[in-house]
């Protein structure tokens, strides 16, 4: 276990030996895992001609461990001049940190077209947008080696000059057709033709399952830039300030795109807008797990102005960096969630957020998960034109495979799925909120993708109206089985309700389910071979590779210590001691339970994480 003192945010010394700072350490670990933070264009102004904000710029820099700086060139019509991004380059160069050059493509002053729609985005059809781009992008490209696009790379514009352009085409396939052709013609191509040794990075928001709606294409824009940064930005969870979004959907986003994107996978990027104390670190190790090796912090002003878990970052890079290293040669596992680039959600947007939430270990994919022996099929997976061949391939094999109503309603094919449930074929969503039945809170509801009728043994079910409604039903199908959850998460009404665009427009008391629902619930998506996992909700569960030897991470999203039961089957050689590697204490384990099955019971502290690896007795 590695072991370290921390006052504030600088390291101390040991008796008799030197002080090592964090920024000493920080660089001597950056192939392992390194820290970035990005300054906006004001701030870039600030480090280039005050002298005193450079200085308070520089001590949190070095109290962070930061070793890698954006400075951006553009933002809201303000333009830095050449003369200050070399001076900020050069200056921090001098001091040992890595420069990247960086844009923020959103309107102001002069600079392109403002959108029709509600956000603040560009009209990317309009070519004074792609002009005055352009000319941004061939300045400032000579004076870097690498260059990212930061969020916005997209648009909502709806003017007459986009309705003309969008012809026949949905608004989706209109948006993703022209940025992607932009992406090249303003970004990738004039960078190049400047400077054709720049590295090109485009960074993706969190929002994933609206991207394709807004121009972010999953599947081109990889292909097109040299590399691909995800932004694991969650914030807190229960508020409305920006969605009530769940810390696995940075996981979920990080780990999708690393499919895609492949070799070309870079960092995670995350925020402190609307963070309380724990998110931010919450955002961390969830980036950390997904499988990032740099962390960039938004923005260095945030940077300077501090936070709460600032502290805990630096006291826990070490817990951060040896999990990084372990990652690369054994990546969390689990369920595969499938989703293809670009496909709609229909009512599972963001369902496999609030499913890791719930202790379910989903790891989204962007291929048919050929050989696993579990499976998880929500509406995305409809965009591939061979699922029910996959479907009934994955059953005769023997696996068991769990989709979703969203999935049956947007599948052409999905009356024969439905049947296969005993469901009927011509089921329309109508969604329905239901009381849960068995829940340890009367209170807990959960939406509903449509009022079917709960009405075979075994069956989790709720009750609206008087009505006996399933929430989920697991039948044999060939050599396997296949279950059907019927739950409800966004409509577009729901976002129009609250005025939110992208992000969760409220609370789902999915999250709530507790007791037998719970429990039959996890039970549908675990693997013979694997774990299990029982305890409360908001409680997520991440095993490694080979998890009866490479151990797994817990962590608490509560604010309240839980314990929770992990079972993991006995291999040949399994060590029969239990250590988490977080605290170095050992984890309760009755070897006399079972000769099977190690059972281990794990203690978490309120908003806390363990590491449980086995060790030598």
């Amino acid at each position: 276990m590695t072991c370290f003192l921390a006052v504030g945010l600088l390291t101390t010394a040991r008796a008799g030996q030197s002080a090592q700072t964090q920024f000493e350490k920080a660089r001597g670990r950056m192939d392992v895992l390194r820290f970035g933070s990005y300054a906006t264009s004001h701030q870039v102004e600030q480090l280039a001609g005050d002298e005193d904000f450079r200085a308070r710029a520089w001590d949190s820099i070095r109290q962070m461990g930061i070793t890698k700086l954006y400075i951006e060139v553009y933002r809201g019509g303000h333009t830095v001049s050449d003369e200050h991004l070399i001076f900020v380059r050069d200056w921090l160069r001098g001091n040992g940190i890595d420069v990247v050059g960086g844009i923020a493509t959103v309107p102001g002053g002069d600079v392109g077209v403002r959108q029709e729609g509600p956000l603040d985005w560009f009209n990317w059809q309009n070519a004074k947008t792609q002009r005055d781009l352009q000319a941004i992008v061939r300045r400032a490209a000579p004076i870097f080696d690498t260059f990212i696009i930061d969020d916005f790379l997209c648009t909502g514009d709806v003017s007459a000059e986009s309705r003309s352009a969008k012809g026949n085409r949905s608004w989706g396939e209109y948006r993703r057709a022209l940025l992607t052709q932009l992406a090249r013609s303003a970004f990738v191509e004039p960078a190049r033709q400047v400077n054709p040794d720049i590295t090109m990075i485009v960074k993706l928001p969190q929002w994933y399952d609206r991207f394709h709606f807004f121009g972010y294409d999953a599947e081109t824009l990889p292909r097109l830039f040299d590399r691909v940064w995800v932004g694991t930005e969650t914030r807190g969870r229960n508020t409305q300030r920006f969605g009530f979004v769940q810390p696995y959907e940075g996981f979920v986003n990080y780990r999708w795109l690393a499919g895609i994107a492949g070799a070309k996978i870079g960092g995670a990027w995350f925020d402190h807008g609307d963070c309380a104390e724990q998110d931010f670190l919450d955002q961390a190790f969830m980036s950390v797990l997904a499988g990032a090796r740099e962390l960039v912090f938004f923005n260095l002003g945030d940077v300077m102005q501090g936070h709460p878990d600032h502290t805990k970052i630096v006291e826990q890079f070490d817990r951060l960096a040896d999990l990084a290293d372990f990652i690369r040669t054994h990546p969390v596992v689990g369920v595969p969630a499938y989703k293809p680039p670009n496909s709609d959600p229909a009512g599972d947007m963001y369902l496999m957020d609030f499913l890791g939430m719930l202790g379910i270990p989903l790891v989204p994919v962007h291929e048919f998960p050929e050989s696993a022996p579990v499976m998880f099929l929500p509406a995305q997976a409809a965009a591939d034109p061979d699922l029910l061949g996959h479907v009934k391939a994955a059953l005769n094999r023997g696996a068991n495979v769990i989709i979703t109503t969203s999935l049956l309603l947007a599948l052409p094919q999905g009356g024969e799925l439905a049947r296969m449930l005993s469901v009927d074929p011509s089921l329309r969503s109508s969604p329905t909120r239901a009381t849960c039945a068995g829940c340890m809170s009367q209170e807990t509801t959960v939406d509903l993708e449509a009022p079917i009728e709960a009405n075979q043994a075994g069956d989790i079910r709720g009750s609206a109206a008087g009505r006996s409604l399933l929430l989920l039903r697991t039948v044999p199908a060939s050599q396997g089985h296949i279950s059907l959850l019927n739950t409800h998460t966004y409509s577009q009404a729901d976002f129009d309700a609250v005025g939110e665009v992208l992000l969760c427009p409220r609370p789902l008391g999915l999250l709530a389910l507790g007791g037998p629902p719970l429990d039959g619930l996890r039970a549908a998506f675990q693997d013979a071979a694997g774990l299990s996992f029982a305890g409360p909700s908001c409680v997520t569960l991440h095993p490694f590779s080979e998890p009866g030897d490479a151990g797994f991470v817990v962590q608490n999203f509560n604010d309240r210590d839980v314990t929770v039961t992990v079972t993991l089957p006995m291999r040949a050689g399994n060590m029969s001691v239990f250590t988490d590697r977080f605290s170095g204490k050992p984890v309760s384990f009755n070897p006399a339970q079972s000769e099977t099955e190690s059972i281990l019971q794990v203690s978490i502290a309120a908003r806390g994480r363990v590491r449980v690896q086995p060790s030598s007795p």
